[in-house]
């Protein structure tokens, strides 16, 4: 008990300095240990260098939270939807960790305001930036606070604040249209490849469907329909896509 108040009083001590409130109102509790949350919010192009040579940047802390970000959000889906399929959580799920979605989530927290950058970087062309320092405070959490405490940020702090679970469950965005408009913005040929098979253990029809873009295969994923399995591999291209600009020029030269 002693030691509790002791480090109550430690926190509000701390919180009267600006990195402590600034935390607060977006986390909802105060940080223990705050080196974890301003390397959280360091991009690699403001990176110091430790004593052995290493760059302090947030992208290992980024590895970490993705990982405590999928396991935090099924968790919660899980007992949300009791009596959904795989298929409508894992659809679901996708829609939250996605990178457009991560990266608006993290400007509506206020994220973007926190995130040190160097001055030679275009935010506005690399929104990116915002959602990698999203996953890499959840990872800052975790070794602060533990899973729980990642629990209850999401459940607090972003699913009941700033996103309706259930009405994003039900936005059905058409990322084949998505990925149709953006080759032929680029003038770049496409195609979806799609096999049918019976799952022997359901008994079902399974459908695999591969996206092609200029002759290679951007992204394969699985179904119960072909409808499913094409919006399914569409998102995963669509999300490679946005997330590495760089294959546009890739697929550019193939066709040329």
């Amino acid at each position: 008990m002693i030691q509790y108040i002791l480090r109550k009083i430690r926190l509000f001590s701390r919180a009267r300095k600006g990195s402590y409130l600034q935390l607060y109102r977006i986390l909802g509790f105060y940080p223990d240990k705050l080196a974890y949350y301003q390397l959280a919010l360091r991009h690699r192009s403001s990176t110091p260098h430790s004593a052995r040579g290493h760059m302090l940047s947030n992208e290992r802390l980024e590895f970490l939270g993705d990982a405590v970000l999928n396991s935090v959000v099924t968790d919660i889906l899980f007992n949300h939807y009791t009596h959904q399929r795989e298929g409508f959580l894992t659809n679901t799920r996708s829609k939250v960790v996605s990178r457009e979605f991560l990266n608006r989530l993290a400007v509506d927290m206020g994220l973007d305001k926190l995130v040190v950058t160097s001055r030679n970087v275009n935010r506005t062309a690399n929104r990116n930036i915002y959602g990698n320092a999203f996953e890499a405070l959840m990872g800052a959490i975790y070794l602060d606070y533990g899973y729980k405490q990642c629990k209850r940020f999401v459940e607090q702090r972003v699913f009941s604040k700033l996103v309706d679970i259930d009405r994003l469950a039900t936005d059905e965005r058409n990322y084949k249209s998505r990925i149709i408009e953006w080759c032929q913005k680029y003038h770049l040929p496409y195609d979806f490849e799609v096999d049918e098979e019976r799952d022997a253990a359901s008994n079902q029809h399974v459908f695999t469907s591969r996206l092609l873009i200029a002759g290679r295969v951007m992204a394969q994923a699985k179904g119960v329909s072909k409808k499913i399995s094409q919006q399914k591999a569409s998102l995963e291209a669509y999300q490679k896509l946005m997330n590495n600009p760089s294959i546009l020029g890739e697929l550019q030269e193939e066709v040329q």
